[in-house]
């Protein structure tokens, strides 16, 4: 079982996002728990959506699985999906398999969420 936050915040212009904050390891066991929960989000809820793995202490690549799976959700609908704050500990799972020039990743959530709008098309 994964702990997950779930944060809506509303940009300047309107647009709903949505930033999920999983906290602990998101691996095997638990990154099908995390899959469901970002189809919910983008499907029902918003398509723009941030990560922030702060929390995330450990990621493989079932967890990365589920994060490009998350990515295609949202591009299926002219969405967003960005990552911030990733664990020291993740990060280095990002930069090995290259995924840090797959996902658009932000230091802080603020940023995250300030770029959200740009990436919008319309």
């Amino acid at each position: 079982m994964i702990q997950i936050e779930q944060t809506t915040y509303t940009t300047q212009d309107g647009n709903t996002v949505i930033v999920l904050t999983p906290a602990g390891r998101l691996d095997i066991t638990t990154a099908w728990q995390f899959r469901l929960k970002l189809q919910e989000c983008i499907s029902k809820l918003s398509r723009h959506v941030v990560v922030n793995l702060g929390q995330v202490n450990f990621i493989d690549s079932s967890g990365l699985t589920s994060l490009v799976a998350g990515m295609r959700d949202a591009d299926k609908v002219k969405g967003s999906f960005r990552i911030c704050n990733v664990h020291p500990e993740a990060k280095l799972v990002f930069e090995v398999t290259m995924m840090d020039t797959v996902f658009e990743i932000f230091e802080t959530e603020d940023e995250a969420l300030e770029g959200v709008p740009r990436s919008i098309a319309s």
